[in-house]
Parts: structure tokens; C-alpha cells; sequence
């Protein structure tokens, strides 16, 4: 079966987004104290753990969202997938950012990224309840 566009869109960008994780996660386990001190540091590693965990729940969105079996049901799992790309890019990178330096005012987009996370799981439990629905 051939992928589709949100499959091949999604399972992209939870590669790079894991390998962005991987890579991040080694350099804060290898001396990025000394590079960015202790606080810096432990912003980063929140941020890759969150960051490879929805890179996981992405594939899965992803992927479901290609072999959903009603429009709703797509709708929500694509729904799910946006919701954990834009949560990682708002929320990771607003910790990576201001791990690194960058202006204070990410701060305040973190929540945002939060927000995001929070949305595409409630995408997944939506196409739970519509996929239950549909077969009553």
C-alpha cells in the first residue's frame, strides 16, 4: 500500500524530529553542562524527552491517519499529527532556545507548544470515541 501525503509528511518530520532529539539528548549526556551550565543543560534534556516521545506518538498519528477508516477518523488522526509536529516545534524549541540563549520572551511560546501536545492527544481520544461510534 502506498503511502499518502499526511503519512510520508508526518513519519518525515518525526525522523528528523527523533534525530534532532538523538542528537541533542548525547550532547547534553556528554558536557553540555560546561557548554551551557546546569540550567541550560536540564532545559534541554525536558525538551528531548518530550521531543521523542511525540516524534513516537507523530508516527503513530501519522500512520493511522493513512489507514483511517471514516473521514472523522482521519480528520482527528491528521488533527493529532498537526498537533504533535507544531507542539514540538513551539515547546522543544522554545526550551532549546532559551537553553541556548536566545531572547526570554520564548518563555513564553512554551505554553503554546504545551497547548499543542495537549490538543493532539485529545485528537487520538476523539478518534477513539468516533472509531467506537461508528461500529455500534
Amino acid at each position: 500500500m502506498a503511502m499518502g501525503k499526511i503519512e510520508r509528511l508526518g513519519l518525515g518530520f518525526a525522523g528528523l524530529s527523533g534525530a534532532v532529539a538523538v542528537t541533542l539528548g548525547a550532547w547534553a549526556a556528554h558536557g553540555l553542562d560546561a557548554a551551557i551550565g546546569a540550567a541550560g543543560a536540564e532545559l534541554v534534556r525536558t525538551g528531548v524527552s518530550y521531543q521523542l516521545w511525540h516524534a513516537l506518538a507523530l508516527v503513530l498519528a501519522a500512520t493511522m491517519a493513512g489507514r483511517a477508516e471514516t473521514p472523522r477518523i482521519h480528520f482527528a488522526m491528521t488533527s493529532a499529527a498537526m498537533g504533535f509536529a507544531l507542539g514540538q516545534i513551539l515547546f522543544c524549541g522554545a526550551l532549546y532556545g532559551l537553553a541556548f540563549g536566545l531572547p526570554r520572551f520564548l518563555g513564553a511560546v512554551a505554553p503554546l507548544g504545551g497547548l499543542s501536545f495537549i490538543l493532539g492527544w485529545l485528537c487520538l481520544l476523539f478518534a477513539a470515541i468516533a472509531g467506537n461510534s461508528r461500529r455500534r
